[in-house]
């Protein structure tokens, strides 16, 4: 999936840690269950459109592809006018949802000399559960389709609306 989708569930899942888990544990666990989500994030990522190749004649991708890293820029501004020390804070819950593409993507491609067609080492266990573990073999591959497109969507809003709920009961003293 896209990464604003990524950086969403890394915040909320931070948000939880931060609710239900006392200090070192709520760092602890945001870092594990983020790093975790993106497993099951990129199992999902089957059913949204999410092509493997870049189509800047396709105006629907150019557009998909302006409008998710926009979305991270809003969700920018909107926490730093919320309170700037959120982004600070989110950072960490934001960078362990993102780590697995960070790894494959910039790291073992950078050390590696790979190009981007070829999958990586974190990313081919993430294959392995979505071709081989009931219920992701399931899911259908929309990753073509602009249907997938409305799928990530909603998946981005209610991330975004849980985050807007349950970020007043996050505790003041966030350590």
């Amino acid at each position: 999936m896209e990464a604003i989708t990524h950086i969403l569930t890394g915040i909320v899942i931070q948000i939880f840690c931060f609710i239900y888990l006392i200090f070192p544990f709520n760092l602890i666990f945001t870092m594990i269950f983020a790093f975790l989500s993106h497993y099951i994030i990129d199992a999902l990522a089957k059913m949204t459109y999410h092509t493997p190749e870049a189509h800047p004649e396709d105006k629907v991708w150019v557009i998909w592809h302006i409008l998710t890293p926009a979305l991270i820029v809003v969700l920018l501004v909107w926490l730093i006018i919320m309170n700037w020390i959120l982004v600070l804070l989110f950072l960490i819950g934001a960078i362990f949802a993102n780590l697995v593409d960070i790894i494959d993507w910039l790291v073992f491609r950078a050390i590696l000399k790979k190009d981007r067609e070829v999958h990586y080492f974190l990313h081919d266990s993430i294959d392995f559960i979505r071709e081989k573990i009931p219920p992701f073999t399931w899911i259908p591959n929309w990753n073509q389709e602009y249907k997938g497109i409305i799928i990530e969507a909603f998946i981005i809003t209610i991330i975004w609306l849980t985050i807007l709920f349950t970020l007043n009961f996050m505790p003041t003293n966030f350590l």
